[in-house]
C-alpha cells in the first residue's frame, strides 16, 4: 500500500522539504552549546514557578486540570495586555489570542493568510523555523537583505517596485524580526520602521512581526512596528520563553478584532488551562520588571565576554555584527562554507549554527554561523571561541 497517496497535495509538497531540525547533529558530552538559543538553566525559576503551581492548586483544586479551565486564564490575558502597554501596544481583550508559543502563533498566521498561491517576503537571513512553516503553505517568497541596521527597507522598496511594474504578484505579508534580529543580533533603525509601514499601505500587504526578544535589551528599547502601527497592518507575535521558561509554551498574538477571530477559528488545542493558570499564577507574584533587569545585565555581560574573546582569539578576516539585545552574533567567515567543518568544531568541543539554515537559498549564507551567548556561562563561553577559532585558524591557514 503506497501510504503517501493518502496525504493532501499540500502535506505532499511540505514533505519534500528538509525535515526540520535533520541536520542537528548529537552534541558530544561537555561540548560548549554556544548554538543553543534557549535560556541557561540557571535563569529559569524554577522554585517560584514550583511555587506557583502550588498555590493554583491549593486554592483551585481540580480546575486548571479540566478543558473549562481556571479562572487564572483570563487574569493571564490582562497581565499580558498589561505587559504590552508598557512596550507602547494598547490592545482590547478581543485583539489578543494567547498562543503555544510564538511558534503556534506563527503557524496559524500562515494558516489563515497564505495559500499556494501567496507570495511572501522575508529577511534574508531569518529565524529557520519560520521559513519550515512558511514553507508548509507557499513556495513564493522574497528575500530582503538584512544588514547592521535591520532590513534593507530602500531593497524591499525597490523590489516591491519592480515587481508592480512587471505586473507580478505583490507580497501578502511580510514576516520580519526587527529587534534583536535571529539569527543576526540586529535591530532595524526608527527611520527604517517608519519606512516598512509606509510601504505597507503603498503596496498593501500586511507585516507580521516576531518581537520574541524586544524586552532583553541591553541599553535602551526600540519601539515595536505593533504600536507605530496606525492602520492595523501589523501582526505582532510575542513570547514569556525568552523572559520566563520556554516549556511553558506561553506566546501570544496582537491584531485587529477581525483577524483574531480568524486566527483563534482555528486554534484547536482547548487553549492549554494548566500551563496558563500556571503562569497566570507566577506572574502574580513575581515582579517581572526586576526580573527582566537581571536577565538585561546578565545577557549584556555574557554577550560583552563573547564579543572580546572574538576580538582576541579570531583572526583579522573573520568580522560579526554587534548586538544591542537579544541572544545572538551573527559572524561572518570569507571564503569559508561553515556548514563543512561543524564535525571539526564538534570533535574539539563548541558547537554553533551554519548561516545557510537560516536562508531560503542556503548558499547565500555558506559564508555565515551564528553564536548564542544565552546559554553557556562565562567560563564556558571564553572556552568555545577559543576553540573555534583554532578549527577557523587551521581551515583558514
Amino acid at each position: 500500500m503506497n501510504m503517501e497517496s493518502f496525504f493532501s497535495e499540500s502535506t505532499k509538497a511540505a514533505l519534500r522539504n528538509e525535515p526540520p531540525g535533520e541536520w542537528m547533529p548529537t552534541l558530544p558530552d561537555g561540548c560548549v552549546r554556544l548554538s543553543s538559543g534557549f535560556p541557561a538553566p540557571n535563569l529559569i525559576p524554577v522554585e517560584q514557578l514550583q511555587a506557583a503551581v502550588r498555590r493554583l492548586l491549593e486554592e483551585e483544586g481540580d480546575l486548571p486540570l479540566h478543558y473549562i479551565g481556571s479562572p487564572r486564564m483570563a487574569k493571564l490575558k490582562e497581565q499580558l495586555q498589561a505587559r504590552l502597554v508598557q512596550r507602547g501596544i494598547r490592545v482590547s481583550e478581543e485583539e489578543l489570542l494567547i498562543t503555544s508559543g510564538a511558534c503556534q502563533a506563527i503557524d496559524l498566521v500562515a494558516r489563515i493568510f497564505m495559500d499556494n498561491k501567496t507570495v511572501v517576503a522575508v529577511e534574508s537571513p531569518t529565524y529557520m523555523e519560520a521559513l519550515e512553516v512558511f514553507q508548509n503553505y507557499t513556495k513564493h517568497f522574497i528575500s530582503i537583505p538584512v544588514d547592521e541596521y535591520g532590513l534593507q527597507t530602500n531593497k524591499l522598496e525597490e523590489i516591491l517596485a519592480e515587481r508592480k511594474r512587471k505586473g507580478f504578484p505583490l507580497p501578502r505579508i511580510l514576516y520580519t524580526i526587527p529587534t534583536f534580529q535571529n539569527p543576526t543580533g540586529t535591530t532595524m533603525t526608527m527611520d527604517r520602521r517608519k519606512h516598512v509601514l509606509e510601504l505597507a499601505a503603498e503596496y498593501d500587504f500586511l507585516i507580521l512581526e516576531d518581537d520574541a526578544y524586544g524586552e532583553l535589551y541591553f541599553q535602551t528599547h526600540s519601539v515595536p512596528l505593533k504600536a507605530m502601527d496606525n492602520e492595523g497592518r501589523v501582526l505582532h507575535v510575542g513570547s514569556l520563553s525568552k523572559v520566563v521558561a520556554p516549556g511553558m509554551r506561553i506566546g501570544w498574538i496582537t491584531a485587529t478584532t477581525e483577524f483574531i477571530t480568524a486566527l483563534a477559528w482555528f486554534k484547536k488545542d482547548l487553549d492549554h488551562p494548566f500551563a496558563q493558570a500556571s503562569m497566570a499564577s507566577f506572574l502574580e507574584r513575581t515582579d517581572l520588571e526586576k526580573r527582566l533587569k537581571t536577565l538585561r545585565e546578565t545577557y549584556q555581560r555574557k554577550c560583552t565576554v563573547l564579543l572580546s574573546a572574538l576580538e582576541q582569539h579570531m583572526p583579522k578576516s573573520v568580522s560579526w555584527y554587534v548586538p544591542e539585545g537579544g541572544y545572538f552574533v551573527w559572524v561572518k567567515i570569507v571564503g569559508v562554507d561553515t556548514s563543512e567543518f561543524l564535525t571539526q568544531a564538534l570533535n574539539e568541543g563548541v558547537s554553533y549554527i551554519p548561516g545557510k539554515h537560516f536562508f531560503l537559498n542556503q548558499q547565500d549564507g555558506a559564508e555565515y554561523l551564528r553564536l548564542s551567548f544565552s546559554y553557556a556561562d562565562q567560563k564556558e563561553i571564553v572556552e568555545g571561541i577559543q576553540k573555534l577559532s583554532k578549527v577557523i585558524k587551521l581551515i583558514l591557514s
